[in-house]
């Protein structure tokens, strides 16, 4: 029994999900519009304002993909209407992070500044000098521009400099031993 699969998607007010061919579903709401190719061996039913997802047996594949093809619809009705966001924290003597227009500006100790270009439906937020915040209404989009400016300087373990999710904890490790008792 798949609980998450099982759970129905409540559809809120202002949000109005249509089925397609091939399993194509359309989600749109005030922030926007999203839409997805299911699993065909899936049924996912429109009944009033709830959306259901049901597999056609047990098999290990059809458990797999109930609790996944519902996620995926669960999370693009909630990014149409609340959207996603990533938060980035910048640790780094002269490493800090500016807007400019839609595209944001990263000095991260390399000989040249690096400019990321936010794809269609990203935003990009520079609440202070070394914090970014990546907003979007898909979320595995905003997941991925997150992880891929954090790829530009991943945290290092001795010090700590980087890029890093905010509230991510970097294992530290110790520096170089001294040299004691050697002569």
């Amino acid at each position: 029994m798949s609980r998450i699969g099982n759970a129905p998607i409540e559809i809120p007010a202002g949000v109005t999900v249509t089925l397609g061919e091939n399993n194509l579903v359309k989600v749109k709401g005030p922030k926007g519009e999203l839409s997805r190719h299911i699993h065909p061996d899936m049924k996912v039913t429109v009944e009033g304002n709830i959306v259901k997802v049901t597999r056609p047996s047990d098999d290990k594949p059809h458990k797999s993909l109930h609790g996944l093809s519902r996620t995926l619809i669960h999370n693009m009705v909630l990014g149409v209407t609340e959207g996603f966001s990533k938060s980035l924290e910048i640790n780094g003597v002269g490493y800090r992070a500016q807007k400019q227009g839609k595209n944001l500006n990263l000095s991260l100790g390399f000989s040249h500044p690096v400019i990321v270009e936010p794809p269609a439906g990203i935003s990009f937020d520079v609440p202070s000098a070394n914090a970014i915040v990546v907003n979007g209404i898909d979320k595995e989009t905003v997941g991925q521009i997150a992880a891929e400016i954090r790829g530009l300087r991943e945290p290092e373990p001795y010090k700590g400099k980087g890029i890093k999710y905010a509230g991510e904890h970097i294992r530290r490790k110790e520096g170089k031993a001294g040299a004691k008792g050697k002569k």
